[in-house]
């Protein structure tokens, strides 16, 4: 079989996925199941079928230690949390590095760490505080490359810790932090205090001094602030931290707790803990799709379930040596987590007539996902008659837990005590976006996004590429039903932007239930939607059990991977020429609108002159130069040459703003942003010039707009040079090369290069 048979030759996208991300070199599709299976034909077929896909590190690293690569099967991992003291804040910086050099994803929680204003015996007489310190996680986190990938953190915060107000905030700045997700953990009697109107108490007590630092605050006002920093910025998420701690296999464990989350927050872990994940499609489950006669195959779904918890457990012996760090390797042999999950549910409802979010919906979700805790359960039980239960097993903590009384059937009961447990976490629901994207069908736990959308990837190619995709479940319905427009579609198509919010936690709440880990999630909600139902939405998640969640309001401020178009604005934007062949540029006039910028950088201090068109506004060239203390001077010249060549070809500014800001971190820019606190919008020189030229030209459309008697009666043709890519330069002196006799070669200094 090729890859166009299996994912379809229409769906290019989900080629590009395969090739581009969990293909080996030039491997075939057939080579590549058989790497991925390591020859356990049962998962070979599973994934054939389109039934089960291991997490994205397995599908890319599983079989290259051979090769000698340092690599990792496992998607992220759970850093332990920093103590109180400037060792172990740096320590925790080594061990993201490493843990993001082999290809892993981490969680790390700060709420060890002093706060703001906490006596310290240095010199510098007061910490500066918990949250000062992400800066360095973050900027790690940039650092570190992973093949075209960026890592990915999660940094959580207690909510009782006094910097959390801070913490809260950060997000606000767009620019701050940009390598991390944030999340709070949020206690119930933070949220009884917030139900009954009560003060709040945020305390920390410093081990080394003893010193106590203390005061009240109001829970409403602390749970609004967290609910309009949701609306408007999308994070910091919600972890209902006390449903995480009671409701799994170890809940009454003495010897156990979780240290963090991992960065999409479905997997609680224990400190050095990694979750190793694979999803079940539900869709390929369902028989006679698009029919009366449609159905669920309930036994084909537990024979892939308990397949899959094996195919887990053999991956995780295999990448047992080829964690990053010894704690990992000690944590995950000790309690042998593993996180099997699901995906394609919205797609499967679709097939079988009932509407996400509906009773129908939910009654069908309990009895799957009843049948996944136990099959899984019961998997793990005659694994652990094979080859032993995990280290830590004891019988009378899993007989107590809470989730496995309600979980596990009679029959796997009498299992469980003969034989135990071979892992101590089976199943969690991750966002599956690649995944699910590759295969086309609806990621995680999710409703579809939409009838069809522009997808945004940064880690494909290096760059930001723009997809648009139409849903598949859409195309073979209206292909089935001989419908010519989406409009057609029955009430049943409902997507995350038309679903009631109520209806997608009543989803979740449910399936959270069957889960003894967690679920990934966001809910989206339309622009129009409010603070105070954002407020109402969080509240409603908690009561109705969920352990974490968070949401997107569309057209917030903080830009989404998915979204309806490419940069967010549906007018033609202007640009420096219509109709340019390749290659071809526009001259720039002398008629244009000039601005100016000074911009304070890691470096120093650095100008920036912009022109623009005088009609349509459009960038057409930009000057850089260093200021008395500024950077190199270079680097200054070749970045605004490239911005004009671009914007001079016809790019608009949208895309060339998002170029520069995918440059990332500069150290001495976040020093200096610490210390001196000038630095302009933006983590590094790149993206400082980026903000400044969109400020700039959001302030020229504002005075055309306003005064439009200061345009040109009309648009000034602009002089087009064509062929410049032809025109080839020495790369000694700059003048024009030849090329004569198979070889470009310079008649002014004779440098020269045969083909």
């Amino acid at each position: 079989m090729e890859i166009e048979e299996w994912l379809g030759s229409e769906n290019r996208l989900g080629i590009d996925i395969w090739k581009n991300k969990y293909r080996d070199k030039e491997e075939s599709f057939e080579q590549w199941l058989d790497r991925i299976s390591a020859g356990n034909k049962d998962v070979r077929r599973l994934v054939k079928e389109k039934k089960f896909l291991f997490g994205g590190r397995i599908l890319a690293n599983r079989g290259l230690e051979y090769e000698g690569r340092k690599v990792t099967l496992s998607n992220c991992y759970v850093v332990e949390p920093p103590e109180d003291c400037i060792e172990d804040i740096f320590e925790c910086a080594k061990k993201l590095a490493r843990t993001y050099s082999y290809g892993g994803g981490c969680g790390v929680d700060i709420s060890k760490l002093s706060p703001k204003g906490a006596h310290i015996n240095n010199a510098a007489k007061q910490t500066s505080g918990a949250v000062s310190f992400m800066e360095l996680y973050s900027l790690t986190t940039s650092l570190i490359g992973q093949n075209g990938r960026r890592g990915a953190l999660m940094i959580s915060l207690d909510c009782s810790h006094p910097d959390v107000e801070d913490f809260i905030d950060l997000k606000t700045d767009l620019n701050k932090i940009t390598k991390a997700n944030i999340s709070v953990r949020i206690h119930d009697d933070f949220m009884q205090a917030v139900k009954n109107g009560e003060k709040y108490t945020l305390h920390y007590e410093r081990k080394a001094t003893g010193e106590q630092i203390e005061r009240e605050v109001e829970a409403k006002e602390l749970f609004r602030k967290l609910a309009e920093n949701n609306w408007d910025f999308a994070e910091p998420g919600a972890l209902f931290w006390d449903r995480i701690s009671s409701w799994n296999l170890l809940s009454a464990a003495d010897n156990f707790s979780y240290a963090g989350v991992n960065p999409c927050a479905e997997e609680p872990l224990p400190a050095g803990g990694s979750c190793l994940l694979g999803s079940i499609n539900l869709a390929a489950f369902v028989k006679n799709p698009f029919s009366e006669d449609s159905y669920f195959d309930f036994d084909d779904f537990s024979d892939c379930v308990a397949k899959s918890v094996r195919a887990l457990n053999e991956v995780l012996d295999e990448g047992q040596p080829l964690h990053p760090l010894d704690e990992q390797k000690d944590s995950v042999s000790r309690w042998r987590q593993i996180g099997l999950g699901i995906m394609g549910l919205g797609d499967m409802l679709i097939k079988l007539g009932i509407r996400y979010g509906s009773g129908a919906a939910v009654s069908l979700c309990d009895r799957i996902g009843a049948l996944l805790s136990d099959s899984a359960i019961a998997a793990s039980a005659r694994l652990a008659a094979e080859f032993g239960a995990f280290p830590e097993y004891k019988e009378s903590d899993i007989e107590k837990s809470e989730y496995y009384q309600y979980n596990a059937s009679e029959e796997t009961k009498k299992l469980v005590k003969k034989h135990g447990l071979r892992n101590s976490q089976l199943l969690t629901i991750a966002p599956t976006g690649t995944l699910s994207t590759m295969l086309g069908i609806s990621g995680g736990i999710e409703p579809i996004y939409a009838n069809y959308y522009m997808r945004k990837t940064e880690s494909l190619h290096g760059s930001d590429v723009y997809y648009k995709v139409y849903t598949k479940i859409v195309q073979d319905y209206m292909s089935a039903n001989d419908l010519q427009d989406d409009s057609q579609l029955p009430e049943y198509f409902v997507t995350a932007m038309t679903l009631d919010y109520r209806q997608r936690i009543d989803m979740q709440s449910m399936w959270q239930t069957h889960i003894d880990a967690s679920i990934s999630s966001t809910v989206n909600v339309p622009e129009q939607f409010t603070v105070e139902e954002t407020e109402d939405l969080y509240m409603y998640a908690y009561e109705k059990g969920l352990k974490g969640i968070t949401i997107f309001r569309d057209g917030c401020k903080r830009a989404g991977v998915l979204t309806t178009t490419p940069s967010g604005h549906d007018e033609k934007l202007p640009v420096a020429g219509e109709g340019l062949d390749r290659g071809e540029i526009v001259q720039v006039c002398d008629n244009v609108i000039g601005k100016k910028r000074k911009l304070m950088t890691g470096c120093g201090s650095l100008h920036c002159i912009a022109l623009f068109d005088p009609y349509s506004g459009a960038l057409v060239e930009a000057y850089l130069s260093k200021g008395s203390t500024g950077g190199c001077n270079n680097f200054m010249i070749g970045l605004s040459r490239m911005i004009s060549i671009c914007a001079r070809g016809g790019i608009d500014i949208y895309t060339i703003v998002d170029q520069l800001n995918s440059s990332g971190s500069c150290p001495s820019y976040v020093v200096r942003r610490s210390t001196k606190k000038d630095t302009s919008p933006g983590a590094c020189c790149p993206m400082a010039v980026g903000n400044a030229l969109l400020d700039m030209y959001n302030e020229v459309q504002k005075e055309l707009s306003e005064n439009p008697e200061k345009r040109p009666a009309e648009p000034i043709t602009p002089q087009v040079v064509s062929g410049i890519r032809h025109k080839l330069t020495c790369p000694e002196c700059g003048e024009q090369l030849y090329f004569e006799g198979g070889c470009n070669i310079c008649k002014n200094c004779g440098w020269s290069k045969c083909l």
